[in-house]
């Protein structure tokens, strides 16, 4: 398992939801700079991944499955952002998690630059969601995120057009988008 996260952490090439429309799809300008942590949870039993659902009432994404993560502050990287964001968002304790490395940038649709920052848990934390952003803290098998036969593509109408996405069914949640692509990214990445 660790060869694995080593070999997704170390390269690859980026990505962007407007690769699976049909019909080209014009950027939506400067892209803005965010980051999440692919939080992998090694100090109990078989590896998990750390994910979120965003409190119902949210202006954006309402409660959507979720990375810790969010906005990179002016003058912050990518890894200092992510961390950052994990702490806030799940309570994450300083020094809690071990950088592997960045997986490669992915392109929104709403316009962010988004790069996922490849880390592992060797201590185990009581997650502490955010008040009023975060509903749920949960984690999920890394052994189902690390198999690219789980997820699907789907799609729907969306702004007049068909919007295709990727999709990563498990129990209860259903993680898709920006979210799904990321993590499918982390399969691929991880494959021998």
């Amino acid at each position: 398992m660790a060869r694995a996260l080593a070999r997704a952490g170390a390269g690859g090439e980026p990505s962007s939801d407007r690769e699976l429309h049909e019909a080209p799809t014009p950027p939506v300008g400067p892209l803005r700079p965010a980051a999440v942590l692919l939080a992998v949870d090694l100090s109990n039993g078989p590896a998990r991944l750390l994910l979120t659902r965003r409190a119902a009432h949210l202006r954006h994404h309402p409660g959507q499955i979720a990375l810790p993560g969010g906005r990179t502050d002016p003058g912050e990287d990518a890894v200092t952002c992510a961390l950052r964001e994990a702490s806030e968002e799940v309570g994450l304790p300083a020094g809690a998690a071990e950088v592997l490395g960045l997986l490669p940038a992915h392109e929104t649709v709403t316009g962010f630059a988004v790069t996922p920052v490849l880390a592992v848990l060797r201590t185990g934390f009581v997650p502490r969601p955010q008040a009023g952003e975060v509903e749920e803290v949960f984690a999920i098998p890394l052994a189902h995120c690390a198999d690219p036969g789980r997820y699907r593509l789907e799609g729907r109408i969306w702004q007049g057009r068909l919007r295709r996405y990727w999709v990563l069914p498990w129990g209860p949640h259903y993680v898709w988008g920006a979210t799904a692509r990321i993590l499918r990214g982390l399969a691929l990445g991880m494959q021998p």
